[in-house]
């Protein structure tokens, strides 16, 4: 007995608290709103989309022109000149051209960021829903082993049941109220580590979520790999490499400038006013090529190249492994309804056939270990199904399905 009132303490301390601060009502989809707006992971993935957009103003700005005074003894004595760089066209075009194109990888990013954040929030949320059924259903299996320790007691009054009956019965009580328990605490835990995932404070339970573990919704359709959002990123990624790369060769030629000045100041009196002045420059590859920066420019059209490799290879076999998953879990449901009614109706036979006399003990155990071990089943393949279907949906999005800006 003292090994129940343990436990049952520990499960009074672990329950959520009632009262004033008792724990609100959380939907599953306003967990996924709050993880959103309150998580930290998208600020590095929304900063990208920030440098990706300073990188396309920075290819659209034109060269500044300069402006150059100087003095000589010889005549005229002053002299100012203006230079106005010309960017060659389709320097410029190729360079805006890259940018864009960095900017829209830099955006499919960070809508697979976004998707990978909530993704996150669901499984917190699923797997907290399930870890609460199992205290729930760990707490009934307590009470029917309690019940059924007292019906042992009963028995044994009577002189239907032995000592050996009593203790097997209380012993399975006492590992009932444990494992009721040790649920009750994971719950919590289960609670606590979406609390934090949504921005909420994790000193206590301040949320109890409101959605159960129905059947999971349908998937999406499947969607091309080459579609898919980590997919469209890197061959985006490698389109900007590729835009460098050219870049960086049509840069071999530096950028021309016009320069128009100006003379004035004899001193001797034979030139007399302003004497304009007109020149061209043109940086000429004698010593450097730009073979540093071409360099630099292919080594990352490989790195984009492989990394799209990559990202093809990967999107398959997570696509795969989600609706291999979600395969399984559906058809192992289908296949608990079934047995969870065989377990329960075993159960009660053999409880009620251990009233009569016509069973034992063990009879009974057996049966609702059976029972507790199905129902338990049921609910971790149902998390199962919602985790997977979660991750397809996530795994299998393209920038069409993605909601308008």
């Amino acid at each position: 007995m003292r090994i129940i009132a343990t436990a049952a303490a520990a499960i009074l301390l672990t329950a959520p608290t009632a009262g004033p601060q008792a724990p609100r009502p959380l939907s599953r989809a306003d967990a996924l709103d709050a993880a959103l707006a309150r998580g930290a992971r998208l600020g590095l993935a929304r900063s990208d989309t920030t440098l990706a957009a300073a990188d396309v103003t920075s290819a659209h700005a034109l060269p500044n022109p300069s402006l150059s005074a100087s003095y000589s003894k010889s005549v005229p004595q002053l002299h100012l000149t203006a230079e106005f760089p010309i960017d060659y066209a389709s320097v410029r075009s190729t360079r805006i051209q890259a940018a864009d194109a960095g900017r829209v990888a830099a955006g499919f990013r960070f809508a697979f960021d976004r998707a990978s954040v909530a993704l996150d929030a669901d499984t917190s949320y699923t797997r907290a829903v399930a870890a609460l059924e199992h205290a729930t259903l760990s707490r009934r299996n307590a009470l029917d082993a309690d019940s059924l320790r007292k019906l042992a007691v009963a028995r044994r009054a009577d002189g239907d049941a032995s000592d050996l009956e009593v203790e097997l019965a209380t012993l399975n009580a006492g590992q009932q109220a444990n494992i009721a328990a040790d649920d009750s605490s994971a719950a919590v835990s289960s609670l606590l580590d979406l609390q934090s995932l949504i921005g909420e404070a994790t000193d206590r339970v301040a949320i109890q979520p409101s959605d159960s573990l129905a059947m999971p919704p349908d998937a999406l359709t499947p969607a091309r790999v080459d579609s898919t959002l980590p997919v469209g990123a890197a061959a985006m990624s490698l389109h900007a490499a590729d835009l460098g790369a050219a870049l960086e060769r049509r840069s071999i030629w530096g950028m021309p400038s016009v320069l128009v000045g100006l003379e004035t100041r004899d001193p001797t009196g034979a030139e007399r006013g302003i004497l304009p002045t007109l020149g061209f420059s043109l940086p000429f590859p004698l010593l450097d090529k730009n073979r540093g920066a071409i360099a630099v420019a292919d080594a990352e059209r490989d790195r984009a190249q492989a990394e799209l490799a990559l990202a093809r290879v990967e999107t398959e076999a997570d696509i795969a492994r989600a609706a291999r998953l979600r395969q399984l879990a559906l058809a192992k449901i289908a296949r608990d309804t079934t047995l969870i009614a065989d377990a329960n109706r075993l159960s009660s036979m053999a409880l009620d056939a251990y009233r009569e006399g016509a069973s034992t003990i063990p009879t009974v155990l057996e049966a609702q270990r059976n029972a507790r071990e199905q129902r338990g089943q049921l609910i971790d393949d149902l998390a199962a199904a919602w985790i997977a279907t979660a991750e397809l949906r996530v795994f299998q999005l393209t920038p069409s399905s993605l909601p308008p800006k």
